[in-house]
């Protein structure tokens, strides 16, 4: 099943079922996040919806019209999961080992989502543009203390999204040990959200066995693969659950997408490109993003396609 959400005047939009093929949509009577509150109630009631969609019902859909999916959410934990990219940064600046034998995460921007057709405002191109390709889920209410094998039957729904990321401030706010706030602002997020039995295959092991392609400015830059994640979404969300339970719409990210073959699929972010080049050559050689430049996203044709400009604020 596939859900987007419509622009309709209202910070929360109005949620409607896509078709298979991403052409249509039939509207229901409320919000993404209220759906997830109730979602033992309302998802036969959207699958019903989907059926309809499936014997050739709905009306046109125009992408223009689409929000993020969840244009808000109660909370947004983006987790590192995939290791070849933290050893390249390792690598590269010559950091020590982060010593842990837990998932790495930390708690984001939540209470806006950008969609993924919207330009994209920065203040100055100095901060070091940067993208980060990322799979994502969606939970519903995950109580404290929640262990891996149950927390897969609290994913609701699965993302692609844009974790923006400001490369000039970031190491700067990582020095007072207090986390990012101006280095990460808003993520965007690709049109659909599909739920995990929609993706088939490709959804194993709590991992989306997908290839990631990033363009930059029309140009191919990598496609690497979702299932090298060294911790499956049901790790990260029981990490997250282990002193709090998770509220209904809780956004959990991978991390960027990196894979260790990395010279044959590339990347999707500019920072481990940059690391990569000042491994071989022994400085970047590759410009973080200047305004006016354009960055697209996609996962084949499941969650349709983040496809923005980077403009000055």
């Amino acid at each position: 099943m596939r859900l987007a959400t419509r622009a309709n005047g209202n910070r929360d939009g109005a949620l409607v079922v896509v078709s298979g093929d991403g052409s249509r949509y039939l509207p229901t009577d409320g919000t993404l996040q209220s759906a997830l509150d109730q979602w033992s109630r309302c998802e036969p009631m959207l699958r019903a919806l989907a059926d309809r969609l499936d014997a050739g019902q709905g009306e046109a859909l125009h992408p223009a019209t689409l929000l993020a999916p969840l244009p808000r959410a109660w909370q947004w934990l983006d987790g590192s999961a995939f290791p070849t990219h933290g050893e390249l940064m390792q690598q590269a600046f010559r950091l020590p080992p982060i010593e842990t034998d837990k998932p790495l995460m930390y708690q984001g921007m939540s209470h806006r989502f950008l969609s993924g057709r919207e330009d994209v405002p920065f203040p100055s191109e100095a901060d070091g543009i940067d993208f980060e390709g990322e799979f994502a889920v969606v939970t519903g209410d995950v109580p404290m203390g929640c262990t891996p094998a149950d927390a897969l039957g609290h994913i609701r729904l699965v993302l692609l999204l844009n974790d923006w990321s400001l490369r000039a401030i970031a190491p700067v706010e990582m020095k007072t040990g207090f986390g990012w706030v101006q280095a990460k602002p808003a993520c965007s997020v690709a049109p659909f959200a599909v739920t995990p039995d929609a993706l088939g295959g490709a959804w194993v092991d709590g991992r989306v066995c997908l290839s990631l392609t990033v363009e930059v400015n029309g140009r191919w830059f990598g496609s690497p693969a979702g299932d090298a994640m060294a911790y499956g979404f049901h790790d990260l969300i029981a990490h997250a659950a282990r002193t709090r339970d998770l509220p209904a719409g809780t956004i959990i990210g991978s991390g960027t997408v990196s894979n260790p073959n990395h010279g044959e699929v590339g990347s999707t972010c500019l920072s481990e490109r940059r690391a990569i080049e000042m491994i071989d050559h022994g400085a970047p050689q590759t410009p973080f993003l200047r305004f006016g430049d354009r960055v697209t996203m996609h996962a084949g044709d499941i969650f349709g396609t983040i496809d923005q400009r980077v403009v000055q604020r």
